[in-house]
């Protein structure tokens, strides 16, 4: 198995009309980094296949014959409070639309499903995880701009489109983008450390930076195991077709 299937993120679709579950399911596979585990078309097969699959995001449904959505999103967050839930619905009620917020809804998409923003939204989730996987695997501390961006993405509501000035308003800095952009370029490849050595900052804040050009399409990165089997992330210059 290679490392892009490993690195998938798995997604439950709850969703009680068939067609719409697989329209939906195509969807989210078209998005690069992510899977359908699985389709649970009633409460039932929901709660069955949470229960077996753990999956780290669930896409959901408002209205079901045999309950809500919002009815199984507060047993999700109770019961799976490490399962990120995206909320689709024909309904445009304010209260419905407050109850998720509070619930802990990561984005609340109102139908017809439109692919780009769905997928615009998808792809501020994967950025939201790669950003949490790093606190919990490699810092003990965080800086303020850090947690800003964090909260950001996992705002509900946002217009998940990536200009240029909302990147900025993030805590990227383009003169120092463009310094990690450089050192990038001579040197094939990089790793936190080595950008925190020769610019002077944080592997922290070297992270932020490289993640994001990952997320504008300038680099990639792969997954390696150093001698004592902590993962490491190298980065490289993503090469782009003439």
């Amino acid at each position: 198995m290679n490392e892009r299937v490993l690195s998938e993120i798995e997604v439950l679709i709850i969703e009680d009309d068939p067609r719409i579950a697989e329209i939906n399911r195509r969807f989210i596979e078209k998005v690069d980094g992510f899977t359908v585990c699985a389709i649970a078309t009633n409460e039932f097969e929901a709660k069955l296949q949470l229960d077996v699959l753990r999956p780290p995001l669930v896409v959901l449904d408002v209205y079901f014959p045999d309950t809500d959505g919002l009815t199984l999103l507060s047993f999700i967050k109770q019961h799976y409070p490490g399962t990120d839930v995206i909320m689709l619905t024909a309904a445009k009620e304010a209260e419905t639309v407050v109850q998720a917020v509070r619930a802990g809804v990561f984005d609340f998409i109102v139908k017809p499903l439109i692919f780009e923003r769905l997928r615009a939204t998808l792809e501020e989730y994967a950025r939201f995880r790669r950003q949490v996987t790093t606190w919990q695997e490699e810092q003990s501390t965080v800086e303020q701009s850090e947690i800003d961006s964090l909260i950001q993405s996992a705002g509900t509501g946002r217009m998940a489109g990536n200009g240029v000035g909302e990147l900025w308003a993030k805590g990227i800095d383009k003169v120092t983008c463009d310094k990690v952009l450089d050192l990038l370029n001579r040197r094939g490849e990089v790793t936190t450390g080595t950008v925190g050595i020769e610019l002077g900052m944080s592997r922290s804040t070297a992270r932020r930076y490289l993640e994001y050009l990952v997320e504008s399409g300038d680099a990639h990165h792969d997954q390696v195991y150093g001698t004592v089997g902590r993962p490491e992330r190298i980065y490289r210059r993503q090469r782009r077709d003439a």
